[in-house]
């Protein structure tokens, strides 16, 4: 198996090292076992709200399935698209019979009509609002476009909620280290000491670890 790259806490922040897959990492919720539980619609479709869930929400396009593939060590648990705002319903996953993922809904959708927008709105805001099971969101953003409108609200939203919520800034292997290393310290800056922020990459296995153990975090509360 080939190796990948994480942020070592002992180390400067932005230092990476190769983490080779055998290493032991103390990581606990089994991720690779994931499998579809089922999609909902609705709040009222939603299973059964027990255990644990962390759910993932972010742009059309940037990068939500593919790091949701990448974490879970499997090539197609989430669909990926070229159309965005082709996935419409509320995705679950199932970790064990008490803990699972979610993919919500891409927001910032094109070329889809208002009504339905409005629709998938009212479902994404019923969800965040009513599931007592939720431990915390994963907000995915594009790191060469980070803190657009909607993902500003998102966090305004989150915040007066008490929802925590840890930034993944995707395609970090589209920039150079220092773009890279520039726009994560912007990015925490704007959003403050509340909310936790990393780089990642799916295609260079950038940043799983500390994704993976951000999940185990939350999942134990």
């Amino acid at each position: 198996m080939m190796p990948y790259y994480i942020q070592t806490k002992s180390q400067d922040p932005y230092q990476t090292e190769v983490f080779k897959p055998s290493m032991s990492t103390d990581l606990s919720v089994p991720l690779s076992q994931a499998t579809f539980l089922k999609s909902a619609a609705t709040l009222k479709q939603c299973p059964a709200d027990l255990g644990a869930e962390v759910a993932f929400c972010g742009r059309s396009n940037a990068g939500k399935s593919s790091a949701l593939n990448f974490l879970t060590d499997q090539k197609k648990l989430a669909r990926t698209s070229k159309t965005p705002g082709r996935t419409q319903l509320i995705n679950f996953f199932s970790l064990s019979e008490a803990l699972r993922l979610v993919d919500l809904p891409g927001y910032g959708y094109a070329k889809v009509p208002p009504k339905m927008k409005e629709e998938w709105q009212r479902n994404l805001d019923d969800y965040l609002r009513g599931r007592e099971s939720l431990r915390g969101l994963i907000q995915v953003m594009d790191i060469r476009h980070p803190l657009r409108e909607f993902d500003k609200l998102m966090l305004e939203w989150c915040e007066s909620a008490g929802l925590p919520v840890h930034i993944l800034l995707t395609k970090a292997d589209k920039l150079k280290r220092g773009p890279q290393q520039s726009t994560l310290l912007t990015v925490r800056r704007s959003v403050g000491s509340g909310v936790s922020v990393q780089t990642f990459s799916a295609t260079h296995g950038i940043g799983k670890v500390e994704l993976t153990r951000q999940i185990n975090l939350w999942m134990a509360t």
